[in-house]
C-alpha cells in the first residue's frame, strides 16, 4: 500500500479479472474502491476454486484493498442508487455493457464531468475473454515445440490470462490520464477499452504484426528458445530444467564463462566464419549448434554446480519451477518483501499477499490490505457518499434491496 491516491474515490462494477484489476491497482495506490455486486455477488463471486468454507481464492485477491456495497442490480431502486453512487464519486470502472443500466449517458446525466472507464470484448460489439481473444491474436500458434508440422501442429494456449492483467494495468493509466485532464480543464470522459484491441494492438506494438506482413508468412516454432536471440532451456545431469538467455555482450560473456566453452567457441566461430559476441544475428542463426554445445556440457554437471558457476559468471538463468514450488520458494516470496503478513481474508486461510509492485524509495508500501466481506461496507458507503440516513438503508435493507455483510453466511 501507498498513498499517492490518497483522497481518490472510485466505483467500481465488474467481474472476472480485467475490470477489478483496474480498483486492485489504484488500491494498492491509496484509492478509495468502492466495488458494488449484486446481493447475490458478481458473476466472479464463486470462481473456482473455492476453500471449504465456498469462498474463491481468485476473488479474494482481486478485491484485496477494497469496500463492498451489495445491492440488488436487477431492481429499478438498486440500480438507481448504482447509480448515483457513480456519478455522486465521479468515476465509475465497469466492464458490463454500455447497454445496461450502467451506461456512460445515466452517469452524466447526474455529472457533467463523469468519468467512465469501460473495458469491452471486441471494438464492434462482440463478446470476447482473454482466451478468445488470445485465440484471434496468433500467439497460441507459435507456441510448441520445433519438430510439429506447421499445417497440423495444435494451438499451445497460455495459462496466466496475460490480456486480462494487461487491459486492467491499460486501463488504470487511461483513468489517470482522464483524471489529470479533468483536473486541468473540467472535462469529463467516456473511456472504452476492448479486450480484443489490447491483444491485437500489442502484436502490432511489439512489432510481430510487422514482421508477418514482411515476411508475408508465419515464422517457424522454436520450442522454448528465444525469437531472435539466443536462450533456451536446458537439463542438467540431475534432470533439472532451467532457463538461459544471452541477448547482451555481458549475458553472452557470462553463459561462456560459466560453461567454460571458450575453446569449443572459438573453434565453432572459426568453422562457421562469424563471430558470436557480435550480436544477436550470429548467436540466433546458429542456434542450434550453440544449444547443442551448452547442452553437453550441463548433461555432465549437476544443477546445484551449474547454479554455483553461472551465479558466479554473471549468467542470465532461472530454474524452472511449477507453481507450488514458486509460491514456497524462499526467495521469490519467503524473503521477497514485496510480500506481507496475511491479512484477515474472508476465506479464513493464511497465506502470503502480495503488497504493491512498485516500491518507492525510502517508503514503506504497508501491509496487504485484506478483501471485503460481501456486502461489508454498503451501509457505511450509503451514508457516507449519498447521505442517506440510517432509517432509509435499514428500509432498503428490510426490502432486499441493500444486503450488509455475508460473513456469516458461508
Amino acid at each position: 500500500m501507498h498513498d499517492l491516491l490518497s483522497g481518490l474515490s472510485l466505483v467500481e462494477v465488474s467481474s472476472f479479472v480485467a475490470s477489478p484489476t483496474v480498483g486492485l491497482y489504484c488500491g494498492q495506490m491509496g484509492a478509495e474502491v468502492i466495488r458494488v455486486d449484486h446481493v447475490a455477488g458478481g458473476l466472479d463471486y464463486d470462481r473456482y476454486l473455492l476453500t471449504g468454507e465456498g469462498r474463491s481464492l481468485a476473488w479474494e485477491n482481486l478485491n484485496r484493498t477494497k469496500k463492498s456495497v451489495a445491492l440488488d442490480l436487477r431492481s429499478g431502486e438498486g440500480r438507481e442508487l448504482c447509480v448515483a453512487l457513480a456519478a455522486k464519486v465521479g468515476q465509475c470502472v465497469t466492464n458490463v455493457p454500455e447497454t445496461s443500466f450502467l451506461s456512460h449517458a445515466a452517469m452524466a446525466a447526474k455529472r457533467g464531468d463523469m468519468i467512465s472507464l469501460r473495458i469491452m470484448g471486441w471494438h464492434d460489439g462482440r463478446q470476447a475473454m482473454d482466451f478468445t481473444v488470445n485465440a484471434a491474436s496468433g500467439y497460441p500458434l507459435m507456441t510448441g515445440p520445433a519438430e510439429w508440422e506447421q499445417a497440423s501442429a495444435p494451438p499451445v494456449n497460455q495459462l496466466m490470462p496475460a490480456w486480462d492483467f494487461l487491459t486492467g494495468a491499460y486501463s488504470a493509466f487511461a483513468l489517470l490520464a482522464a483524471l489529470r485532464r479533468r483536473d486541468a480543464s473540467g472535462e469529463g470522459a467516456e473511456i472504452r477499452i476492448p479486450l480484443g484491441d489490447v491483444a491485437i494492438g500489442t502484436l502490432a506494438n511489439s512489432g510481430t504484426m510487422a514482421e508477418m506482413l514482411y515476411r508475408g508468412a508465419d515464422r517457424e516454432r522454436l520450442g522454448n528458445a528465444i525469437w531472435g536471440a539466443f536462450g533456451t532451456d536446458f537439463r542438467s545431469r540431475d534432470g533439472t530444467r532451467f532457463m538461459v538467455a544471452a541477448l547482451t555482450a555481458k549475458q553472452w560473456a557470462g553463459l561462456v564463462e560459466a560453461f567454460d566453452v571458450e575453446s569449443e567457441i572459438a573453434a565453432l566461430e572459426a568453422e562457421l566464419g562469424v563471430r558470436f559476441a557480435d550480436g544477436d544475428t550470429p548467436r540466433f542463426e546458429n542456434r542450434e549448434r550453440l544449444a547443442a554445445l551448452f547442452q553437453s556440457v550441463a548433461g555432465q554437471l549437476d544443477w546445484p554446480e551449474l547454479e554455483r558457476r553461472m551465479g558466479a559468471a554473471g549468467t542470465t538463468f532461472e530454474r524452472y519451477r511449477t507453481p507450488y514450488e514458486a509460491s514456497t520458494d524462499p526467495v521469490l516470496v519467503g524473503e521477497n518483501p514485496l510480500f506481507g503478513p496475511s491479512p484477515d481474508n474472508p476465506s479464513g486461510f493464511d497465506y502470503p499477499a502480495a503488497r504493491s509492485f512498485a516500491h518507492l524509495g525510502g517508503e514503506e508500501r504497508g501491509d496487504p490490505l485484506p478483501a471485503p466481506y460481501l456486502g461489508q461496507h454498503s451501509e457505511e458507503v450509503l451514508a457516507e457518499k449519498l447521505g442517506l440516513s440510517s432509517g432509509a438503508i435499514a428500509r432498503l435493507i428490510d426490502a432486499g434491496t441493500v444486503r450488509t455483510s455475508d460473513k456469516e453466511t458461508q
